[in-house]
């Protein structure tokens, strides 16, 4: 049954998308505190890259990915505030098929305690895309800690009960990953 976690650890295949105008992948914190955080986990970095603020940018990367029998997580960093470059929520939510609502409540929940009422500000958002979980958060390597470390190391472990995302997720495809863990 799916509501009961499985008790051994399946390492799954992430992607890590940083939406930015102004990093490089070389000067991109964020999305490299995400992939040395799932890799200390135990899953695979399957992809990494980077997009400007742009919707449309966004959504062909992500729809790309969603589209990968390879890829079972998408995690996201950057473009969730106020200002008129922030548009990441603006181009995931019309490619989700459901909304994982308590994720951004969480977020800010937990961020409370770090940044007090400016987690408030936070568009935080996850939801589900042809099996693939999508996460959205913040541009900052503080946020993805939090994320990783309150929410998502556990709710992406497959041991972890009496829920989790793991058996929600597309099967992983059989394809050869790279020694550094990305796919050639």
């Amino acid at each position: 049954m799916a509501h009961l976690a499985q008790r051994t650890f399946h390492p799954l295949n992430i992607a890590v998308l940083t939406i930015s105008d102004t990093r490089t992948l070389e000067t991109d914190t964020s999305g490299q505190t995400l992939s040395d955080l799932l890799r200390g986990a135990g899953h695979v970095l399957v992809d990494r890259g980077l997009v400007p603020d742009d919707i449309y940018q966004i959504r062909a990367r992500l729809s790309q990915w969603i589209a990968d029998p390879a890829v079972q997580v998408v995690l996201m960093t950057g473009g969730t505030g106020f200002t008129a470059r922030d548009n990441t929520p603006q181009a995931v939510l019309p490619l989700l098929d459901k909304s994982v609502d308590g994720f951004g409540e969480l977020f800010r929940q937990v961020s409370l305690e770090e940044i007090g009422m400016s987690s408030l500000q936070s568009r935080a958002l996850a939801g589900m895309s042809n099996g693939v979980l999508v996460c959205c958060l913040p541009g900052s390597p503080g946020a993805c800690r939090t994320a990783w470390n309150k929410i998502l190391g556990e709710q992406l472990d497959s041991r972890t009960g009496p829920c989790n995302f793991a058996p929600h997720l597309k099967p992983q495809a059989e394809q050869a990953i790279g020694a550094c863990g990305v796919r050639p």
